[in-house]
């Protein structure tokens, strides 16, 4: 019995590498990693609405692993999310922060 020798074909580039799409390189997904941030550590400090914001920023890094491991269409897809919950709470501190500063006023006046 004689070995078959056939033909082996070795991939010199890691996948995901070699030329660029004939379309042009895709655009990567932002993942609003800071912008969360900002929004719990702004909502546990100014308006105690921290708890609120904790989903974006699980969104948020849920969408640069995915962005890491090459999965572009679960990072836009956690991206999206984290974006429209961002935008909740960075409204729901700004409606925090003027009802404070509403309260505030209205208490000085009153006692004066």
């Amino acid at each position: 019995m004689k070995p078959r020798h056939g033909e082996v074909s070795i991939p010199l580039q890691p996948p995901g590498r070699g030329a660029p799409p004939a379309a042009g390189p895709a655009e990567q997904p932002r993942d609003y990693v800071l912008w969360s941030l900002f929004n719990v550590l702004a909502g546990y400090v100014l308006a105690c609405l921290g708890c609120l914001c904790f989903p974006a920023l699980v969104f948020s890094i849920k969408a640069r692993d995915c962005k890491v491991l090459g999965d572009l269409e679960g990072a836009r897809r956690h991206g999206a999310h984290a974006r429209v919950l961002n935008i909740i709470c960075s409204l729901l501190l700004v409606a925090g922060v003027v009802l404070t500063i509403i309260a505030v006023i209205a208490v000085t006046i009153a006692v004066t």
